[in-house]
């Protein structure tokens, strides 16, 4: 029996069948990188794995697909309530990039923290700013994670390890965290350093908008590892021009790739990274393995692992 598996990350087919490759399995990619020609495939097949980027959404899984499975933590680019409906299990990587993440949250903070972009850019420009710049030690530092999943928890015990007095604020309290809960307010208003490693969801879009950012200390800095949508482009950009916030670092935005009116560009001290804190080899080769096993465990009708939406079970082939 021949499964048709609609492929979506952005790589070229080719190496699409090396890493996803089964001789039970039929991979096929859409024609062009557009939501049209995704749309015209999804009734055709059986299997879906989604886009990391996630340019490529499934809005509707259609009456054939069985399963989604999202080679990332995020899965903001499919329609959860829609697979639902339809009885298919949606899976993503959780965890898998966790530690990718962290590692680029803390490298933002010390560069923010040490002026290490902008003491490059002066050097290479003639200057000399050896005590200008004015550089500040991590240790010591209080720090608010924004999330307290896989990639929270490594957050808070990266920072816990070099010194810092850590604290965490979710939408639900865990009682086996690292670090002490926090009511977000309160988080906001005390910590030197906030790093965003949550969800995006319809609690957390917009939820550091003009009126959050205000809650923050004087001359915090805002690290965002998590979405674009989670925080308001504008009013960052404005509490960056004001000297409300000494600096942040963004990973992801609202638009990607970052278009060139973004208000982030006229920010000053603001670090801008093409959403990549969890692109690392390693990450990448957690995500593939856990994807591929996934998707074998429906082929060889085993129940599906890491299922986000209520969806549980063996899967069976649907007629075509």
């Amino acid at each position: 029996m021949t499964w048709r598996l609609l492929a979506l990350p952005p790589l070229p087919h080719d190496l699409l069948e090396v890493l996803f490759g089964d001789p039970r399995i039929e991979l096929v990619t859409p024609a062009e990188r557009t939501q049209a020609a995704v749309d015209e495939l999804l009734p055709t097949v059986d299997l879906v794995l989604g886009d990391w980027s996630p340019a490529l959404k499934v809005n509707d899984p259609g009456p054939r697909v069985v399963f989604v499975q999202q080679p990332s933590a995020g899965v903001d680019g499919i329609d959860l309530d829609a697979c639902t409906a339809r009885g298919v299990p949606v899976s993503n990587c959780a965890g898998a990039n966790a530690t990718s993440v962290a590692e680029w949250c803390l490298s933002a903070t010390l560069a923010l923290l040490r002026k290490t972009v902008f003491a490059d850019n002066a050097v290479r420009q003639g200057e000399w700013p050896q005590t200008s710049l004015g550089g500040r030690e991590l240790a010591g530092q209080q720090v608010g994670v924004v999330g307290m999943g896989a990639i929270g928890r490594q957050v808070a015990h990266m920072f816990a390890a070099l010194d810092c007095e850590v604290t965490y604020w979710s939408r639900n309290r865990h009682d086996d965290a690292p670090v002490p809960f926090e009511p977000l307010h309160e988080l906001l208003a005390h910590c030197d350093i906030v790093i965003l490693v949550i969800a995006l969801g319809d609690e957390t879009r917009g939820l550091l908008g003009p009126e959050g950012l205000a809650l923050m200390k004087q001359g915090a800095l805002l690290v965002n590892g998590a979405r674009g949508e989670i925080v308001d482009e504008q009013a960052l950009a404005d509490a960056l021009t004001s000297g409300a916030l000494a600096g942040a670092a963004v990973d992801a935005f609202a638009e990607e790739p970052l278009p060139s009116s973004s208000p982030l560009f006229g920010a000053p001290n603001v670090l801008l990274s093409p959403h990549m804190a969890g692109s690392t080899g390693e990450a990448a080769m957690r995500i593939v393995g856990r994807a591929k096993a996934n998707l074998l465990r429906v082929l060889d009708g085993l129940p599906v692992e890491d299922a986000v939406n209520g969806v549980s079970g063996a899967v069976t082939k649907r007629d075509s």
